[in-house]
């Protein structure tokens, strides 16, 4: 599921401002109007308009324009609420699950940090602001709810998917013309930046590259050896470059790259801005790719349409155990059938008074009972607005957190 989640309007506010109620006070001014409450968190307009900005300004890069544009940002509008509910109520429950995220997010800002060439902290926390538009510690909140929402889909939903060897035999069976392949590589990179090209750097970025390329072959893990040393914007991807054929690469990297088995780790290479170091992650022959070989692809286009429906069973159950009250004029597209989700204004509940007999009455009550107060019955006291809290929406697990762009930029292998 994708679910598209940015910082909120409303958390560039202070942690501290009280939300304003809407009245018809005439010198009262709306600082921000909360329309969902979910739990203990609300969720308010400014979020809203905020995660629509940013939808509009991801399908601007991607070429979209003018009617295909509009129509696109509607789209995504309609299911804005809907999850943004769901992503409080994942990161609700990864905290009930005790899921634990600091180690992954340490070293992402520690490969991004590392990335951008800025070592001083409050030089790099005006970086992350400068790149993408929010505080650091908004980032480094985005990353965090990202990751737990990922963690929890995986364990609850993920976890209990599975896909027969019977039903991955048919489908090869039955598809068997999707895999006939022309020879191919699919590849990962660390790049070692030469930074100023100065002879002292460049033998320096060398030594470094020849020691990380020894430590891949010796079993290292290369994914982590990305995180810890790439200076590849693609390092936030795991290092991964994709698939390429012959005739993709320049010469002298084809005739590398295509001589290794998977698993194979280049020497460093020298390219223009550094030193690179290449793994063959899969090298496909030419011809009718076996199943042991695809099986992972078949897997994926198996799982993928069982996720999605899954995934929407459990936020449904999730909302049904959960307080959410939504204003008029908003809709939940992922509501729970028969749930009540009406917004109860606070304005609206009048207090009640009570005096020093029934309180003394009440209490005594409340000892034959098992130990366990029992609230007033038919009571109703005023209800207190909540403070907007300054966590940020996430990125789901099919969607890539907001990350600041690295630098510098390794490019892909030199291609053609």
């Amino acid at each position: 599921m994708r679910l598209i989640h940015t910082l909120g309007a409303a958390a560039l506010l202070s942690a501290g401002m009280l939300t304003a109620a809407v009245t018809d006070t005439p010198d009262v001014k709306v600082v921000e109007e909360i329309v969902a409450k979910v739990n203990g968190d609300i969720i308010t307009r400014g979020e809203l308009e905020k995660m629509h900005n940013y939808v509009v300004a991801e399908l601007r890069k991607q070429g979209k324009s003018g009617e295909e544009l509009d129509k696109a940002a509607k789209a995504t509008e309609a299911d804005a609420l809907r999850d943004k509910i769901d992503q409080l109520l994942l990161v609700a429950r990864a905290k009930e699950l005790d899921v634990k995220v600091d180690a992954d997010i340490t070293r992402r800002i520690a490969q991004v940090q590392g990335q951008s060439g800025i070592a001083d902290p409050d030089k790099f926390h005006q970086w992350v602001f400068e790149q993408i538009g929010i505080t650091f510690e908004d980032w480094k909140q985005q990353m965090t709810d990202g990751e737990l929402t990922r963690k929890v889909i995986g364990q609850e939903v993920g976890s209990h998917i599975n896909i027969p060897q019977e039903e991955v035999q048919a489908y090869y069976d039955k598809h068997k013309t999707e895999f006939v392949r022309q020879e191919q590589v699919f590849l990962r990179e660390i790049l070692v930046s030469t930074g100023d090209g100065s002879p002292e750097v460049v033998a320096a970025a060398l030594k470094k590259a020849q020691d990380i390329a020894a430590r891949a072959r010796k079993g290292e893990k290369f994914v982590d050896l990305v995180h810890q040393y790439s200076d590849a914007e693609t390092a936030k991807n795991d290092g991964e470059l994709g698939a390429y054929k012959k005739g993709d690469l320049v010469k002298p990297l084809e005739e590398v790259v295509f001589k290794l088995p998977k698993g194979g780790v280049t020497d460093p290479i020298r390219i223009k801005v550094g030193f690179e170091i290449l793994k063959v992650e899969e090298h496909y022959n030419a011809g009718q790719a076996s199943l042991e070989d695809v099986k992972d692809e078949i897997m994926e286009k198996l799982y993928t349409p069982r996720m999605q429906p899954e995934l929407r069973k459990y936020l449904t159950k999730l909302r049904e155990e959960a307080f959410i009250q939504i204003r008029g004029g908003f809709v939940d597209s992922g509501a729970a059938p028969g749930k009540d989700t009406s917004w109860k204004d606070p304005a609206t509940l009048k207090p009640e008074t009570t005096t020093k007999e029934e309180v003394a009455a009440h209490t005594k009550r409340k000892k034959h009972v098992l130990g366990m107060p029992v609230p007033f019955s038919g009571k109703t006291t005023p209800e207190s607005v909540p403070v907007p809290p300054s966590t940020p929406a996430a990125a789901s697990p099919a969607t890539p957190a907001a990350t600041p762009a690295a630098a510098p930029d390794a490019s892909a292998p030199a291609a053609k």
